[in-house]
């Protein structure tokens, strides 16, 4: 059995690799419509060959302008295979060797899917071979959406909104909110990595979005204390609520909401149709704010990661 990163010339028999089951996958329109912007490239799509034939396939995706793949979004494996988990960790451990790094695997699924047996089926199997390749942390986040059929927002009394161009400026107020965090990446990246330095990574990677810089605000009550930060963010589906957070001085006091809000208008005003969000299941404050806002939960967002 032969792993490795595909090249061009494979792409026919790449688009033969169709997934059946019930879950996210990377179809044959996804494929060559992210091979073409650059969200997917040909050395972040693996393979399981033997004899000429794909038996297993892993696809893995970033946005266009990063080095370094950042999810695991498709794992295929040919129905003649017998152990379908053992061949799909062995191509996934191949290709974590090769990029020096375990990327999560980012698996979209319908709320109650533990309930669906056919999307059960289709997890399970991947998730024993995402733990074995080492993916065995596991978290689950919910998806919302706000259409136009919710309420406009009306903006703050309480809460003064600014530009802020000075990077540093954003890092620091990242480092504060990072205080006590009920997000599940912000607290594991703290257990490895000095708070500036955790900061400073989340400033650059939301400005590696696809997003305008120009739309982040700062927001500072009336007599200048630093409340938070309000992210609005777009990625390549659309605008989405990049990121918001709230100092702890100042939290259980209903800011949460006034930010909400504000990314929410941004976007409202500019004219978009749908606004996409995310929150983990455990952070029911944010998942309560999105309820109040007029966001709806349409589906969640299973990620297999490693521990750090």
């Amino acid at each position: 059995m032969l792993f490795r990163e595909t090249v061009e010339s494979d792409l026919d028999n790449l688009l033969s690799c169709v997934v059946d089951e019930s879950i996210s996958w990377a179809h044959p329109d996804r494929l060559l419509s992210n091979l073409e912007d650059g969200q997917y490239r040909h050395d972040r799509i693996w393979i399981a060959e033997q004899d000429g034939q794909i038996l297993a396939r892993a696809v893995w995706w970033a946005f266009a302008n990063s080095d370094n793949p950042l999810a695991l979004d498709c794992i295929y494996v040919h129905p003649s295979v017998d152990d379908r988990v053992g061949l799909a960790a062995g191509l996934l451990e191949a290709a974590h060797e090769a990029f020096g790094d375990r990327p999560a695997y980012h698996v979209f699924l319908q709320n109650g899917w533990r309930d669906d047996p056919t999307a059960s089926a289709a997890i399970a199997w991947r998730q024993e071979a995402a733990a074995r390749a080492g993916l065995t942390q596991e978290l689950e986040r919910l998806r919302y959406q706000w259409t136009p059929l919710a309420p406009m927002p009306k903006p703050s009394t309480r809460v003064v909104f600014t530009e802020e161009p000075d990077d540093e400026v954003f890092v620091e107020a990242f480092r504060q909110v990072a205080q006590g965090s009920l997000d599940f990446d912000t607290r594991q990246a703290l257990t490895r990595m000095d708070p500036v330095d955790q900061a400073r990574e989340e400033v650059e990677g939301y400005k590696s979005m696809p997003g305008d810089r120009s739309w982040w605000r700062m927001a500072h009550t009336p007599d200048g204390r630093l409340i938070g930060f309000a992210l609005p963010e777009a990625n390549n589906g659309g605008p989405v609520v990049g990121y918001l957070g709230v100092v702890p001085e100042f939290r259980g006091q209903g800011y949460v909401a006034d930010l909400l809000d504000e990314i929410t208008r941004f976007h409202a005003e500019r004219g978009v149709e749908r606004i996409l969000a995310d929150t983990d299941t455990t952070n029911l404050p944010m998942a309560k704010a999105f309820e109040r806002a007029g966001y709806v939960n349409f589906s969640v967002r299973l990620v297999l990661s490693a521990y750090e």
